[in-house]
């Protein structure tokens, strides 16, 4: 079975208040007459689920063409975190053992990708630097960042990029159960850019 965790990318899909919003420019269509229909995408590439590169919280880090497609494709665990709005959770927040390089959080914290609430969960700093002590490669969340919306410093990006492990952000969790899964969930190779877009699925394991 497989599970879509990717928010369809409609013009009503919010993103990050100040960021561009998916529109789409419709250059040819063949029911005006046109041999073809062609669209233009203009958009951040923060974009509903997406996968962060380095270099978008680290100076002179690697773009997200540089980084390894091994951190977002293998065997991953779905874990549910019992925590409030505007808190970052940690280890004490999971009844879960960790299993697997790959772990998704899911936090219900952002619950409509329509509409931008800003007091959504976020990671502990802490709890990031002992993810990586268990293994832990690649973490994601069910929100827009891995950080509180209003924090400057963002330490669980740094984190992160201190662990060298990586990032997916935006993830549509909701009607995942908790358990393990394959993770399919690659970024484009943009060249420079500091994210891509990503289509997340998760596929049951036999």
């Amino acid at each position: 079975m497989i599970y879509d965790i990717t928010p369809p990318i409609t013009e009503s899909l919010s993103v990050w208040p100040g960021d561009t919003p998916p529109t789409r420019e419709v250059l040819c269509q063949i029911e005006k007459g046109d041999t073809v229909t062609l669209s233009t995408l203009h958009a951040t590439v923060h974009l509903g689920a997406h996968a962060d590169g380095p270099n978008h919280y680290a100076a002179d880090a690697e773009a997200i063409h540089e980084r390894s497609l091994d951190f977002y494709l293998g065997p991953c665990q779905v874990i549910d975190v019992k925590v409030t709005h505007n808190r970052r959770f940690s280890k004490k927040d999971i009844t879960a053992e960790i299993n697997t390089e790959r772990v998704l959080f899911r936090t219900n914290t952002f619950p409509d990708f329509s509409t931008f609430n800003q007091d959504f969960a976020a990671f502990s700093p802490d709890f990031i630097d002992w993810l990586s002590s268990q293994g832990v490669r690649l973490i994601g969340i069910d929100t827009p960042s891995v950080d509180l919306f209003d924090s400057k410093e963002l330490p669980s990006h740094q984190a992160v990029f201190k662990n060298d492990m990586a990032i997916l952000e935006g993830l549509m969790l909701k009607n995942v159960p908790a358990g393990y899964y394959e993770l399919i969930a690659l970024p484009l190779p943009l060249v420079g850019f500091d994210a891509s877009p990503v289509r997340a699925i998760l596929r049951t394991i036999d």
